[in-house]
């Protein structure tokens, strides 16, 4: 079989979308769809000049892929996904989907998975460092000279460390 005859367009959009790291088979069905053309997998793998099969692959094409490439792994803010943002718009969306269908299992996980996208903040697993870089600001324990408390600080003092014991033993 003759290889297919393609556009210096169509040529372009398969090498970029291959450094972009698409598999052939996602580039071979975004041809089809974008430019009404059916392509096989092995023909878009011939224009991936870390194949095999791309031996006889033009040097621009190899430099066009080279620098789509680097431009790709350098610059993910035109990802929109890469943006918290828009990932809790997406989120937003779902969520309000979900819970318009009465699906509040999944309702409950996309309000969970936004949670976890601004930090943890559905829990109390926030963790705080109070600490400098020195050392100096590091928190102390606190130590208490029993003999020299009054009666009133010795009674709140039991009673404080009563109470700490207690939500220790999860009373």
């Amino acid at each position: 079989m003759a290889k297919a005859k393609l556009s210096d367009e169509v040529k372009t959009y398969i090498v970029q979308a291959l450094a972009c790291f698409d598999s052939p088979s996602v580039v071979s069905a975004a041809v089809k769809k974008e430019y009404g053309l059916d392509v096989s997998r092995q023909l878009v793998e011939s224009h991936d000049p870390n194949k095999k099969a791309a031996s006889g692959l033009a040097p621009k094409w190899r430099v066009l892929f080279e620098e789509t490439r680097k431009t790709f792994l350098e610059d993910t803010a035109s990802i929109a996904i890469s943006h918290r943002a828009v990932r809790l718009r997406a989120l937003q969306r779902m969520a309000d989907k979900a819970e318009t269908q009465g699906n509040m299992v999944l309702a409950a996980d996309l309000l969970e998975q936004a949670a976890k996208e601004v930090g943890d903040s559905y829990t109390n697993r926030q963790k705080h460092d109070h600490t400098s870089s020195d050392g100096s600001m590091s928190p102390k324990p606190a130590s208490f000279d029993l003999a020299t408390m009054t009666d009133e600080e010795l009674e709140a003092y039991r009673t404080l460390a009563t109470a700490a014991d207690r939500n220790r033993k999860g009373d």
